[in-house]
């Protein structure tokens, strides 16, 4: 896969679809590389016209890894927030979306449909909110406001978020049983995927790149960036809100959240679905994401 320079940073990325295809950029969530959305999504929207992106956020996957930043100390960066003080951490989520309209920039896309999930629903808010002029339209799927009235993880999906497992180098097979526990938890009662599918998935996402102090220092930028209503407010994208009824991690109240905050958001409850993007609810997230594609198309 192809590499960028952009924001100071290194990025690996792909591109699907026809080269004049109205553009449409993918962003993940903590933690997890562009590999997590199933191609089956990638071609769904390759399918309605767009020129579909994915790529690696800083510290994680191939792109480039802030090794020289250390590990952050969360108590402290904790401590911050409740005294009113600046957390010090490496970067927060606008920085991330930086990198997204750096991203963009680097591959000559003036404006693009922007789509994230989880961590990644939090960065293309943010670059719905700072980078206005870049955003076609904004689809935010399982992800939230970083209102802290909201009710948190259920503690067996932050138990499994938090427990990195056994170290894979040392046991690889353990850790993937270890990965695919977490799988399940996060579907929620509705799991139904292949058990061999989601251990393959996993053990190519740990040969592609192991990396857990990116994910640390993500956690990090998640927790420094702090409520960011106010910002999200501003965002004039026609915007679609997407959530999974039966997800534990960012719970449906996130969701919510999201879509009041936003002017004119409309919101989409999906059954049957956990923190995950299992096959089943690929067209369903296609159609949605199509609504807000949609939307923006009848607003230009």
């Amino acid at each position: 896969m192809p590499q960028i320079a952009a924001n100071g940073l290194t990025f690996e990325y792909d591109a699907h679809g026809p080269e004049d295809g109205e553009p449409l950029v993918l962003i993940m969530g903590l933690g997890a590389q562009m590999i997590a959305w199933p191609m089956e999504l990638v071609e769904a929207l390759v399918a309605r016209g767009h020129r579909v992106v994915r790529y690696d956020n800083r510290d994680v996957g191939l792109s480039q890894k802030l090794d020289h930043a250390g590990l952050p100390d969360m108590p402290k960066v904790y401590q911050a927030l409740m005294t009113g003080q600046k957390p010090d951490v490496p970067y927060i989520l606008s920085d991330m979306a930086a990198d997204a309209a750096g991203v963009m920039d680097a591959l000559g896309i003036d404006r693009a449909h922007i789509v994230g999930a989880s961590m990644g629903g939090m960065i293309a808010q943010m670059v719905a909110a700072e980078h206005p002029h870049r955003v076609l339209s904004l689809t935010s799927i399982m992800s939230t406001t970083g209102n802290p009235a909201l009710p948190p993880a259920k503690p067996e999906a932050m138990e499994r978020l938090t427990n990195r497992g056994p170290d894979p180098a040392v046991d690889l097979e353990a850790f993937l049983d270890h990965g695919l526990e977490g799988s399940k938890v996060l579907a929620g009662p509705s799991f139904d995927e292949d058990v061999a599918e989601v251990r393959a998935r996993l053990r190519a996402t740990y040969e592609r790149s192991f990396y857990p102090a990116g994910f640390a220092r993500q956690m990090a930028a998640i927790v420094a960036s702090g409520d960011r209503r106010a910002a999200l407010a501003s965002i004039t994208a026609p915007t679609v809100v997407i959530h999974g009824e039966d997800d534990p991690l960012v719970q449906p109240t996130g969701g919510h959240d999201t879509a009041a905050v936003i002017p004119g958001a409309e919101l989409h409850l999906v059954p049957a679905m956990g923190h995950n993007l299992p096959k089943r609810v690929i067209p369903t997230i296609a159609d949605l994401i199509g609504r807000a594609t949609t939307r923006a198309s009848a607003t230009a």
